[in-house]
């Protein structure tokens, strides 16, 4: 049973380690394998730890034993306000979504959308979007869910220039909705 939850500083570790293994995995081939080699769960446990101690809506998908000390950390997802909100196509932003591969196409992803959502909704954000690679292979994803791609972006990842795409939903009820039913699948 997989169940969704805000996170605790103590799920850092488990935090880092889903975005280091997520991102070797989905980004093979499209950013610079020697950036990807380097990247460090460590660094990213502090990153994640800094931002649930701040009060970011960090959630995460645990896979929940009976024993809860056999319990793990599948997936997790960021929320926030924009963190540009000058020139943002909207209020609301996810910053992250990762899950890892023997849990994609499971419901996971869309369960962290609406926790996103719900706590984006619940700040009083009126509309939310968050960025995609342009060549993740995953982006169909955010289309289905009723995304609408609204600008591209360059970015530098490992020294490499990279095209980004914000997916928008607005108003914010339409993200909730297309994340409301409990299938494998929206």
């Amino acid at each position: 049973m997989i169940i969704i939850r805000r996170a605790r500083p103590a799920d850092a570790t488990a935090i880092g380690a889903v975005h280091v293994a997520a991102w070797r995995s989905t980004y093979a081939g499209i950013l610079p394998q020697d950036y990807l080699t380097r990247l460090s769960a460590v660094r990213q446990a502090a990153h994640y730890q800094a931002a649930i101690r701040g009060g970011i809506g960090v959630y995460v998908a645990v896979q929940a034993d009976a024993d809860p000390e056999t319990s793990i950390i599948v997936g997790f997802a960021t929320a926030g306000r924009a963190r540009q909100s000058a020139g943002a196509p909207a209020d609301g932003e996810i910053e992250t979504l990762y899950v890892l591969d023997d849990w994609r196409d499971r419901g996971v992803g869309r369960r962290l959308m609406r926790a996103s959502a719900d706590h984006l909704a619940e700040m009083g954000c009126q509309a939310v979007f968050l960025w995609v690679l342009r060549d993740n292979p995953s982006r169909w994803f955010y289309a289905r869910l009723g995304g609408k791609p609204a600008a591209e972006a360059t970015i530098q990842v490992g020294g490499q220039d990279i095209v980004q795409t914000a997916y928008v939903w607005a108003p914010i009820a339409r993200l909730a909705e297309a994340t409301a039913t409990e299938g494998p699948r929206p």
